[in-house]
Parts: structure tokens; sequence; C-alpha cells
């Protein structure tokens, strides 16, 4: 018998935008428990996007960037007697979120030569344009 289902935590709304959306950013950026480090890196970024798109405010950009990002579809395995087939199957949003925000993470930290946050900032920019990686 299984037990029951554990329910899921959502972290309390990050300080300085008061969004639940951007702490769980700041926490998949955190390194070795490094919140502090990881928020300074996250709203430095905010910042440079600030000063390099004028029209819109940080949060309104991020939150572009990740709707620009997240996946619709998935691909899951299914097997159908001996084979195996590939399903698409529309992606949560939470899902979809982390996806999103794991694949901008990544690219960022890709990129050689350069602060973290410049080039995280730059990887969102290119995310709200719908372009780059």
């Amino acid at each position: 018998m299984r037990r029951r289902k554990a329910e899921r935590r959502e972290p309390d709304p990050d300080p300085k935008y008061n969004s639940r959306l951007v702490a769980k950013f700041i926490n998949s950026i955190m390194f070795q428990g490094k919140k502090t480090v990881a928020e300074n890196i996250v709203y430095g970024a905010f910042e440079i996007m600030e000063q390099k798109i004028q029209d819109g405010n940080a949060l309104k950009i991020f939150n572009k960037a990740m709707e620009n990002v997240r996946p619709r579809l998935e691909l899951k395995a299914r097997r159908v007697g001996g084979a195996t087939y590939q399903v698409p199957i529309e992606v949560a949003v939470s899902r979809g979120n982390s996806l999103a925000m794991r694949w901008i993470r990544d690219f960022a930290r890709k990129k050689k030569g350069r602060p973290m946050q410049n080039k995280l900032a730059e990887e969102l920019i290119s995310a709200y344009k719908g372009e780059g990686a």
C-alpha cells in the first residue's frame, strides 16, 4: 500500500518583487546554499535588464521571458504491446516553469568570460525577445 502524496511546498515570495516565480528562480540559481549570492546575481541581472530595455520593468521582462521559454508539449514514452511510442503530452504550468528556469540558468552558465549577472541578463533579454539558445 502506498503512502499519501507529499504536498507541494511553495517558497515565500521574494522580498524585492513579491513574486513566487522570482523566488523559485533565485532558488534555482543558488549554489551550495548561498542564497544571498544568488539574490545578488538575480537582482543585478534585473537591473541590467532594466537599463538595456527602457520600456518595461524587470518583473514584466522576466515574466515575458519565462512565457516565451516555457514548453507547451513534452514527449513521454508509452509502451503499447511490445513497442514504445513517443506520445506528446501537455506540460503542466509548474513543470514548464521549472524547465524554463533550468534552461535559462544552464545556458547562462555555459557562457564564459563575464560575471554571472551579465550572462543571466543577456540570456533573459534574448528569451524576452524570443531568440537565443
